[in-house]
């Protein structure tokens, strides 16, 4: 596998496909371009998805992330195009991608994109005595 920035996202297959069960995955270190300014904004991600066939692989996610350093993007812009990419490679059942970019002018933005299958609802919870 490549150690340069990469747009490709691979998967493997869901080893449990029987069952909903989330995946949460931290990403510390994702960083933009300011596209007016030029200057980088920095962000943490928080990524979380129900599989359905395939799960990302983190390796090739890495890669991916990188790929963003000398783009310039809005933080709604990104997240988004980010989340899309997401489902368009793995078609889960549920994705949450949250973007908790760091203070700018005084200003902490977050932005939370979700995406959910058609027909799919989350498990009800059980509650335990």
């Amino acid at each position: 596998m490549a150690t340069q920035p990469s747009k490709t996202l691979e998967s493997f297959p869901n080893p449990a496909p029987e069952r909903d069960y989330t995946i949460h995955i931290e990403i510390p270190e994702f960083t933009c371009l300011c596209p007016k300014t030029g200057q980088p904004d920095f962000a943490t991600l928080y990524l979380d998805y129900v599989p359905e066939a395939h799960c990302v692989e983190l390796k090739a996610l890495k890669l991916y992330i990188w790929s963003f350093r000398e783009e310039g993007a809005f933080h709604e812009a990104i997240t988004n195009r980010i989340a899309n990419e997401l489902v368009a490679a793995l078609q889960p059942r549920f994705l949450r991608l949250r973007a908790r970019f760091n203070v700018r002018g005084g200003i902490y933005t977050t932005v939370t994109a979700e995406h959910r299958a058609d027909g799919w609802t989350p498990p009800t919870a059980v509650t335990l005595p």
